[in-house]
């Protein structure tokens, strides 16, 4: 005779059997690493993987069935994401996927071997992360958020919505490979808007608290904030916001989270789509290719968002031509 707790005990057996059937005849569960430069507890970072999982569920990899995603935050420290490198590297995932320059450069300097998937990130060629962009070689390729001739649209676009600017403050930290892709087309944009030109480098609130000051002494003055790992993250984006608008600076931005927090204008490339977009390329390398012989994709989707109210406390009246092109009109 079958006791009940037998009974139960023998139907949860074959109920689990079919997952280990399939296990049994070569399902095994695969790994991905996921390094990413930022802080856990910034919302803005909550869609990123979000997309990422859930277009890799699409492609048929369910984190908990037949992989297991390993997600580590470096926080913006450098020597935090150098760790959480070696640390991925260790586990001995199939892949490992990187968000922006630092942690893709870390681990990259840790294996030469596991594939290495960039969802976001600058200037590869130049930050000598690949040597081309069409054949990257190697074991790393990705997914680049970053168009050097975005510099110049920057410039226009302040210029039109502000159309008294006379001088234009860049804004980046100098300690970050990023910004030096964008110059040139500043200086075209630049010389051809008749604007003169300022480099504002900044390592900390104080510094970006002094630079805005003085950007806004004067009428005339415009600011182009960099999007890179120190002016990314809430603690340092809050106050460039802040000094912004205290100091009457129209300001253009590359991503959309500073204008959501109160910044005027952004244009870029949207990062959701770009992580949505790298599940592709895991899924194709976790099947057989090699990420040496898929191309560093360029943005293909891209946003515009201006905040009205921001506008109306700036004193500047939002022309037709950028309502008509803007993605988001935030009131």
């Amino acid at each position: 005779m079958i006791r009940r707790r037998e009974f139960m005990a023998m139907l949860g057996a074959a109920a689990a059997w079919p997952l280990a059937a399939r296990a049994q005849q070569g399902e095994r569960v695969r790994r991905i690493g996921v390094l990413m430069g930022t802080d856990e507890n910034d919302p803005v970072q909550k869609p990123y993987i979000l997309a990422f999982t859930q277009a890799l569920a699409g492609l048929g990899w369910t984190d908990g069935r037949n992989v297991r995603i390993d997600l580590r935050w470096g926080r913006t420290d450098i020597n935090r994401i150098r760790a959480l490198a070696q640390e991925l590297v260790g586990l001995q995932p199939d892949i490992i996927v990187t968000s922006t320059t630092s942690p893709t450069a870390a681990v990259q300097r840790e294996t030469r071997t596991i594939p290495i998937v960039f969802a976001s990130g600058t200037d590869a060629v130049a930050t000598g992360l690949v040597p081309r962009l069409d054949r990257p070689g190697g074991n790393i390729t990705g997914f680049t958020t970053n168009e050097p001739t975005l510099g110049g649209k920057w410039l226009e676009l302040l210029s039109e919505i502000a159309p008294g600017l006379k001088r234009a403050a860049i804004m980046f930290n100098p300690d970050l490979p990023i910004a030096s892709a964008y110059m040139p087309s500043f200086e075209t944009a630049a010389r051809s808007l008749k604007v003169a030109l300022i480099t504002a480098p900044v390592h900390s609130d104080a510094e970006i608290e002094t630079a805005i000051i003085a950007l806004g002494r004067e009428p005339g003055g415009g600011l182009v904030v960099i999007t890179d790992a120190f002016t990314f993250t809430w603690v340092h984006r809050a106050p460039i916001i802040s000094a912004a608008a205290r100091n009457n600076v129209p300001a253009v931005y590359r991503d959309s989270f500073f204008v959501e927090g109160g910044g005027l204008l952004s244009y870029g490339a949207d990062r959701v789509d770009t992580f949505r977009r790298t599940a592709s390329y895991v899924d194709r390398i976790l099947r057989g290719e090699k990420p040496g012989d898929l191309p560093v994709q360029l943005p293909t989707k891209f946003e515009m968002v201006v905040n009205l109210k921001t506008a109306k406390a700036l004193g500047l009246e939002v022309p037709p031509s950028i309502l008509l092109r803007a993605d988001e009109q935030i009131e």
